[in-house]
């Protein structure tokens, strides 16, 4: 495998993003810290959360926000994670129906420590969400549950309106990216999940030393899958304990990136530095 340099590269303009501070923003936050939520967009230092929670719009993290793996991309804590809250659920969906969310996404921590993976959790929070918010359609963004059928069953059988699972890298680099996660595995997560009737999405992360062919091949992997909905977007290193960044392509590099994955056949392609998983997701449907 390629070894990555750790030399420094200045972040461009184009990555700047502003603080935010209007009453959106505000109220989403004070809506988080009340019913004690967790969201991806602050446990993953997400470059959005100003956009995203002044359009009064979020993310949720649920199975806590401790997570087993360790991946070197990723900003979420590592270490053993509390038992998962039993009135997540219902505190998640009162939130969304407070929020008057026409639009949500779910992600979750890896709970490689519960025997179900957290399956049953999932469930439990999409129903809820259903039962008290019924308007409200639902992304759910799925670790890998390690591959196993039984476990994505479980968020089959509730059917959300689109289910999302990430490569995050290309092959080659997979195993120094995401050190307990399999390239394959992932592509077979969603091929069974678009086999069972599901609207998938995956997405992956530039500028870890991928090259534009092993890009091209990526996104050829993921479609034969049947997953027709892809993001792109920049890695940016959470910390010096992290991944350098190897590489900051252009924001015409991204739109050329953009007509390609169209081209190829996908029928949503979001592509930009700033482009994480989540984002515009309301728009996947």
């Amino acid at each position: 495998m390629q070894e990555l340099t750790t030399k420094y590269i200045r972040k461009p303009d184009w990555l700047k993003v502003r603080l935010p501070n209007n009453k959106s923003y505000i109220n989403v936050k004070q809506i988080v810290s009340e019913h004690k939520l967790h969201t991806i967009c602050e446990s993953g230092n997400c470059p959005n959360i100003g956009e995203c929670w002044g359009a009064g719009t979020a993310t949720f993290l649920i199975l806590g926000n401790i997570c087993t793996r360790s991946c070197r991309f990723c900003a979420v804590k590592t270490g053993k994670p509390f038992p998962p809250d039993v009135n997540e659920p219902e505190n998640v969906a009162n939130s969304i129906k407070l929020m008057n969310l026409k639009h949500c996404v779910l992600t979750s921590v890896d709970r490689d420590d519960l025997p179900d993976g957290g399956a049953n959790h999932w469930a439990k929070t999409i129903k809820s969400i259903r039962n008290i918010s019924p308007e409200t359609t639902i992304e759910s963004l799925i670790p890998d549950f390690k591959g196993e059928t039984k476990l994505l069953d479980f968020i089959i059988d509730v059917k959300p309106e689109i289910v999302s699972h990430n490569l995050e890298t290309v092959r080659r680099l997979t195993k120094e990216v995401r050190i307990q996660a399999k390239y394959e595995r992932s592509l077979d997560v969603l091929k069974y999940l678009s086999e069972n009737g599901i609207n998938t999405k995956s997405g992956i992360m530039l500028g870890l030393g991928e090259t534009e062919e092993e890009i091209f091949e990526t996104m050829d992997d993921i479609l034969k899958t049947g997953c027709k909905i892809i993001t792109i977007g920049q890695y940016l290193q959470p910390s010096s304990l992290h991944l350098p960044v190897q590489k900051f392509p252009t924001p015409d590099e991204f739109n050329n990136y953009h007509q390609v994955a169209i081209n190829k056949g996908f029928k949503f392609a979001e592509c930009a530095p700033l482009v994480r998983s989540s984002y515009h997701a309301e728009k996947h449907i």
